[in-house]
């Protein structure tokens, strides 16, 4: 039996996008060679990350606006320390909204002076800061939109003269914004655009090559940009099925259709949460995630029988991270809704039990 999997990462996949990797893994087309095994610089290659740029920057509605679109290896995590080397000279302001930022804040204060202009830890992170200013005087500021751990997203970003820097790592292309706001994007792969192994960032131009420090290559997103994301090896697996998810996505109808079936299974689940007094939501209402569903039961005595219920139905992966308990239903773009029905069901029929 499949699993109805909300695992928060690496997550579930769309069906026809598997299929087609692993048909690739063994002949790439019908070219008699594997994907895995064809030079990164053969002309298949080329075509599959170019495809996989362009789709990135299509989706985005980011096409002939000066930005560029490229894919690196090390994680969100190293674009922490990335965005930092290649933006930051004086002063850069951080909005602390969980653990991916305080990780981010950390690394971004090797390179110079770090404000935190909001923060939600007093809070354990349950909700977004609201009505914070912005100094105008710092070189960017970086936001996490959605926070996994906590289930928490930005619904309104800041209005600001100051560059805008996002860790969408975890929303990538599940709802619509104007990216243009933007100046530097980053998203690691796996938690909504394909699997563990490279890094989407999205830039704009004219905002590289302004600090005075030296940027080592690798590290450096004009080089990066000036190779077309090929100044080494690029992880030709994960760019190949990131490109067959943007193109599943864009056949689909793009971000404006997966916004519509991501916010019905957000509400089928959240309004469970509201009406089942077995259940209680983790974030603020006005901050919950629409990607990952945080919430806690009320009867311990009910968590053994909840859990074998969900294992019997095939639910998989929806423990809560150590830092809030309980449980987090990740609903990313290629989950079906019929999973998040199942999921459902079994919260109505606990409360039954109880």
């Amino acid at each position: 039996m499949k699993k109805h999997n909300f695992s928060a990462g690496p997550s579930i996949l769309p069906k026809e996008v598997l299929l087609k990797a692993s048909e690739a893994v063994m002949d790439l087309d019908g070219i008699g060679l594997s994907l895995i095994e064809i030079s990164h610089r053969s002309k298949e290659f080329v075509a599959i990350i170019e495809k996989a740029r362009s789709l990135a920057l299509e989706l985005m509605g980011l096409e002939g606006k000066g930005y560029q679109a490229i894919f690196l290896q090390g994680g969100a995590s190293m674009q922490f320390l990335m965005a930092a080397y290649n933006l930051l000279e004086k002063k850069a302001g951080y909005v602390n909204t969980g653990t991916w930022s305080q990780k981010a804040i950390k690394e971004a204060r090797l390179f110079g002076e770090i404000v935190e202009v909001a923060s939600s830890q007093e809070d354990n992170f349950d909700h977004i800061p609201k009505g914070y200013k912005v100094p105008s005087d710092l070189d960017y500021l970086h936001l996490t939109s959605n926070n996994t751990i906590y289930g928490t997203q930005i619904k309104e970003f800041p209005e600001t003269d100051v560059p805008l820097v996002c860790d969408m790592s975890s929303d990538i292309f599940s709802r619509q914004l104007d990216f243009s706001k933007f100046d530097l994007i980053y998203a690691g792969a796996q938690k909504n655009m394909g699997p563990a192994g490279t890094t989407l960032v999205v830039v704009k131009e004219d905002v590289l090559g302004k600090v005075s420090r030296k940027i080592p290559s690798m590290l450096d997103y004009a080089v990066h940009v000036s190779k077309d994301s090929m100044f080494n090896t690029p992880p030709v697996f994960a760019v190949y099925v990131s490109m067959l998810t943007m193109q599943w996505l864009k056949d689909l109808g793009g971000i404006p259709a997966i916004e519509e079936i991501n916010e019905r299974k957000a509400n089928l689940i959240y309004s469970e949460i509201e009406l089942n007094p077995v259940f209680s939501g983790f974030a603020a209402k006005e901050d919950r995630s629409m990607m990952n569903a945080t919430f806690n039961i009320t009867d311990d005595g009910l968590k053994d029988i909840f859990d074998n219920m969900c294992k019997e139905a095939g639910i998989s992966g929806i423990n809560g991270h150590r830092s809030v308990g309980g449980y987090r239903a990740s609903m990313y773009n290629a989950l079906p809704i019929e999973s998040v029905g199942v999921l459902v069901d079994i919260m109505s029929e606990l409360e039954k039990k109880g």
